[in-house]
């Protein structure tokens, strides 16, 4: 017979090795869940970190709590974790069942529910299930049961408590030393040269003389990691076009193929090979004689 629990209900168990199965629907936006288990003792905490078995520590020392890994099947997506009951050590009093998911709330997580099977019955029924509804959908861990002893056998209790930080501060609470540190990343091997070749600016002395103040530009080093661009050539005359014109100093060199300004003025270049001059205009001597003319020019 399959017990539908409600939260804070409790049901006996007649198995002396259950399998706790997470199940959930997948869908979009639906995050990953994880199913743990925290093995406490009689002061409701761990005895030591190898009493918390989860993903990165899959299987308790004692071989009695181990995780099953993660199925898709036609009702949705489980992760399971068994434990041998019978086995456990007498200090253990309870076994969490935890639910967790990767910091993400459990708003976005549909049709949770916990379901306890009989790891030895040949038959897959439930001996019970746990419909998990979060009370502020902010949570981000859960915790959806426990089994703990009742004198010489074991019961369960649906519980549904949550932690709006996560997996971290669940097991934190119960006694996990979770060391959250982190260094900051070592610098590369260029930036470490480059740090190395560029000299911090200098202070200025303390003794320093008084007066005033001259101010030097100063000169900046090339940076280690660039080598200076090129000093491009300085560009000879283009042969073939007109060059451009300056404002001082001597006059540039002819340019074949082109003409060029009158001659006489100050500074003119030399005529340019290949394209007629300009004719300067002929002012008439008024002075001007002709020479004397032979016989054959004289009139009759």
């Amino acid at each position: 017979m399959t017990h539908a629990m409600l939260k804070g209900s409790n049901v006996p168990l007649e198995a002396t090795a259950v399998r706790a199965v997470l199940r959930w629907s997948p869908g979009q936006d639906v995050p990953d869940v994880d199913v743990s288990a925290l093995l406490l003792g009689s002061g409701g905490r761990v005895r030591s970190d190898e009493d918390f078995v989860f993903y990165n520590q899959p299987r308790h020392p004692s071989g009695k709590v181990w995780r099953l890994g993660k199925k898709r099947g036609s009702q949705g997506l489980t992760d399971t974790i068994q434990a041998d009951l019978a086995g456990l050590p007498a200090e253990v009093d309870r076994v969490l069942l935890v639910a967790s998911a990767d910091d993400v709330p459990f708003e976005r997580v549909h049709t949770l529910c916990i379901q306890l099977h009989d790891a030895d019955a040949a038959d897959d029924e439930p001996l019970a299930y746990f419909d998990i509804r979060p009370e502020t959908g902010a949570e981000t861990a859960l915790i959806c049961g426990e089994m703990y002893r009742r004198g010489d056998g074991w019961k369960f209790r649906a519980v549904g408590d949550g932690y709006s930080n996560g997996l971290v501060g669940l097991a934190t609470d119960f006694g996990i030393s979770v060391d959250e540190s982190e260094q900051d990343p070592e610098p590369d091997a260029a930036e470490q040269v480059r740090d190395a070749a560029v000299p911090p600016p200098a202070q200025p002395s303390a003794a320093a003389p008084s007066g005033p103040a001259h101010t030097v530009p100063r000169q900046t080093a090339p940076h280690p990691a660039y080598p200076p661009a090129p000093r491009e050539p300085a560009a000879g005359p283009a042969y073939g076009y007109p060059p451009a014109a300056t404002t001082a100093g001597p006059s540039p060199q002819p340019t074949y193929g082109y003409p060029q300004p009158p001659s006489g003025q100050p500074g003119a270049p030399q005529p340019s090979y290949g394209y007629p001059q300009p004719v300067a205009a002929v002012v008439p001597d008024p002075d001007f004689r002709l020479p004397p003319q032979g016989p054959q020019f004289q009139p009759r």
